[in-house]
């Protein structure tokens, strides 16, 4: 993780210092903006590993500026996570919606911001795509598109694959329906989001009750895969 590059955005300078200050011991460099149209111009220009952001900034909003760089495809890649004030649920939800992949609510210490990017990191950065997944006993070869749980061939469609394989190459953190929609069925085809509740109770099935726990409800926002209950 060392040597990445992350760009902080806000417009308070004591807060940039301070996130610069722990980043830069942790061995990341950091880039700074304290609006949005200078953090646009500096990811054009630099394309930083990860972004920083803070919801409320002068003019357009750190949010704003979240949706329009998740539709790009030029920026679409780089995570973000963003930081704010704000505790309610929906701004939390609305975060997630528009493709922030964590949000951190000031006031944070700087150990728990480098370790939930850190994770961010890890859990964005790219994936062996032919290489086989395993979680305690659920075994996924993307090549064979087989499953087996406890070393038992497991039975399911195409979709609670394709869900499952999503599902297991991005662990631990929560997707809105729409979000699952767009990465599983392809942003193309029109499906009800509720459909997607419609497999994952088939996913869940198919995983049994030893393993159905690994894909868990988020209230208010979707379902993620964790390990963790």
């Amino acid at each position: 993780m060392a040597g990445k590059s992350i760009l902080i955005v806000d417009d308070e300078a004591p807060i940039r210092e301070m996130i610069a200050v722990a980043l830069e011991m942790a061995g990341y460099e950091c880039l700074e903006a304290e609006t949005t149209q200078q953090a646009h111009a500096s990811i054009i220009d630099s394309k930083p590993d990860l972004i920083l952001l803070d919801w409320m900034l002068p003019g357009t909003t750190g949010i704003e500026l979240a949706r329009r760089l998740k539709r790009d495809d030029m920026t679409s890649d780089i995570p973000i996570i963003m930081l704010t004030a704000k505790g309610e649920e929906d701004n939390k939800i609305q975060g997630l919606e528009v493709g922030a992949d964590d949000y951190i609510t000031k006031p944070f210490s700087p150990r728990e911001l480098v370790a939930r990017l850190k994770a961010v990191l890890r859990r964005t950065g790219p994936v062996d795509s032919e290489a086989p997944i395993e979680v305690n006993g659920l075994h996924l070869d993307p090549v064979s598109h087989r499953v087996t749980i406890d070393d038992s061939p497991a039975e399911m469609g195409p979709t609670e694959y394709r869900l499952l394989q999503f599902f297991m190459t991005h662990q631990e953190r929560a997707y809105t329906r729409g979000q699952l929609l767009d990465q599983v069925w392809g942003g193309n085809v029109y499906v009800e989001e509720r459909t997607v509740d419609v497999h994952i109770r088939r996913l869940r099935k198919a995983l049994g009750s030893n393993y159905e726990y690994l894909v868990q409800t988020v209230r208010g926002t979707g379902y993620r895969f964790s390990t963790r209950t």
